[in-house]
């Protein structure tokens, strides 16, 4: 009788396992659909040289035979698909074809693959692919790896595509389709927006409320977020601004000079990096990562010893008259211009970025790059260390006494001559270390300084001439308000609305923000 219902049982499953689709037989097969199934078949079979075959398949390495045999080109040899085995090559062997919906098939198979990896990167990876994907046959794979995964991120990762897969599933529940959909609007983003709305058409009023609700939380979600970046790129701009504006706060303070070669003395600090980065890549190409430290002491050595030569043969002779410094610090602003032009040529130079600076991060859904983000902390590194100098030495002393009372500071024995040579070449020397700065996001060009000299003014006479403080607190206020207001109004009537804002500012306070204190300031 055990033999009877053995052998009875062995009948009524051959036909089942008769009808079970090989897929390594369905990849060598000659239709898309039958490739397609193949990929999700082999993902599915748990088979160890499943990874091997998928990425031969998608680099076009995949081969079939004329008996219909897989193989994979290494190099110049062919090994068997199933065995890792050398195998014979041919020149009858042609590649496994591939469109866009195989592509995708693969994608979502190496992801399930991916799922058991040991690195938390690959888990991460996979359990996007999936998401985007949202190929049911990824089920039992997600489930065992939500099982087994201790990770608070990739566990929310993973519940994420799940949800999706669910979603995407015909025959889903209404419970569970109701019940996936929180899942999907804590993602927040554009893809979690694409899936709820793909819901508008779902039978069920109650899964249609569900997602509305999602897509509203995501939209005000998305708007905040949106804000949030404004700010950030405000805050950006503002550090630019800043080591822009804070080498002239500095001699329109002491001196009163109105210099317009201040932007120059910018574009002679980014045409320093360029000159440093082309010595290093022709003698010491392993430096290139210190290419920018080294940068740093030569620009403003370079844009200070400038600043030194223009007010001992030029300034000096037009103290009391800043129209007429205007107008000699603009013919110098050319001539340095055209030199430069001469040198260089008037294309623009690359600057390359050290790898350190490159790249973005992801900060709460903000999308935060390196670059900006180091030039952010370079501005307040050269504020604060500007603010030592003028606040704990014998300069700054000195430089403040002079700003404060110039003709006091001379009686009590100060050299002014000498404190404003060496304060014009301070304040030159900090405009040349922006020029390092603004190489890595703006072009370098013998027009570089242009660009920043008016707005550098704006800032000065916003948060009070020669206040460091104030320069601050103008340059991040003026960043972050221009880009909150670009989205509105656009790019140039946002510089417009802040040009008559501070026009009208300057009116009601005309030492700006932080107006310095002393006899010759207020007399």
């Amino acid at each position: 009788m055990l033999r009877l219902l053995t052998l009875l049982f062995l009948l009524l499953a051959a036909p089942a396992l008769a009808q079970a689709p090989d897929p390594y037989g369905q990849l060598a097969g000659d239709g898309y659909a039958e490739i397609e199934a193949g990929v999700s078949g082999l993902a599915a079979s748990g088979d160890p040289r499943a990874d091997a075959i998928l990425s031969a398949l998608s680099d076009g390495r995949l081969l079939v035979g004329p008996d219909k045999s897989l193989l994979i080109r290494q190099g110049n040899a062919v090994v068997d698909a199933k065995t890792g085995a050398p195998a014979a090559d041919s020149p009858d062997l042609k590649p496994v074809r591939a469109n866009n919906r195989v592509r995708r098939a693969i994608e979502a198979a190496r992801g399930q693959l991916d799922l058991a990896s040991p690195d938390s990167a690959k888990r991460r990876a996979a359990a996007d692919a999936v998401f985007k994907a949202r190929d049911a046959a990824a089920l039992p794979a997600l489930d065992a790896a939500l099982a087994r995964e201790t990770q608070a991120g990739i566990r929310q990762a993973l519940t994420e595509a799940r949800a999706a897969v669910l979603l995407a599933k015909p025959g889903t529940g209404e419970a569970d389709r109701i019940a996936a959909i929180p899942a999907i609007q804590a993602r927040g983003d554009g893809d979690a927006m694409g899936i709820l709305r793909g819901l508008a058409a779902d039978p069920s009023e109650a899964v249609r409320a569900a997602a509305a609700r999602g897509i509203a939380a995501i939209e005000t979600r998305l708007a905040i977020l949106g804000a949030l970046q404004n700010v950030w790129y405000g805050i950006s701009l503002g550090s630019v601004l800043l080591l822009a504006a804070i080498g002239l706060a500095i001699t329109f303070g002491v001196m009163g000079v109105i210099n317009m070669a201040h932007g120059e003395m910018v574009m002679l600090g980014a045409y320093t990096t360029y000159g440093v980065q082309e010595l290093i890549r022709t003698k010491a190409p392993s430096l290139f990562g210190w290419s920018l430290a080294i940068s740093i002491p030569c620009a403003f050595l370079v844009a200070g010893l400038m600043g030194v030569l223009i007010e001992r043969f030029i300034i000096r002779f037009l103290y009391g008259r800043p129209l007429e410094t205007l107008l000699a610090t603009f013919g110098v602003s050319l001539i340095l211009q055209q030199g430069v032009r001469s040198l260089f040529g008037p294309t623009n130079r690359e600057v390359g970025a050290p790898a350190f600076m490159s790249g973005a991060f992801d900060f709460y859904g903000l999308s935060i790059t390196w670059g900006r983000m180091w030039i952010i902390v370079f501005a307040l590194a050269v504020f604060l260390g500007l603010l030592f100098v003028l606040r704990k030495t014998s300069f700054g002393l000195k430089t403040r006494a002079v700003t404060q009372n110039r003709r006091m500071a001379a009686a009590m024995g100060i050299r002014t001559p000498y404190v404003d040579a060496l304060t014009f070449g301070l304040g030159s020397g900090i405009a040349g270390i922006a020029g390092v700065a603004l190489s890595q996001i703006d072009n370098v060009s013998p027009n570089l300084g242009q660009g920043y000299i008016i707005d550098s003014f704006l800032v000065v006479v916003f948060g009070g001439v020669g206040n460091l403080w104030g320069t601050l607190v103008a340059a991040l206020t003026l960043g972050v308000v221009n880009k909150l207001a670009e989205p509105y109004v656009g790019a140039v009537l946002a510089k417009i609305g802040l040009l008559i804002f501070i026009i009208l500012f300057i009116q009601k306070r005309p030492r700006g923000l932080f107006a310095l204190k002393g006899r010759a300031v207020e007399s």
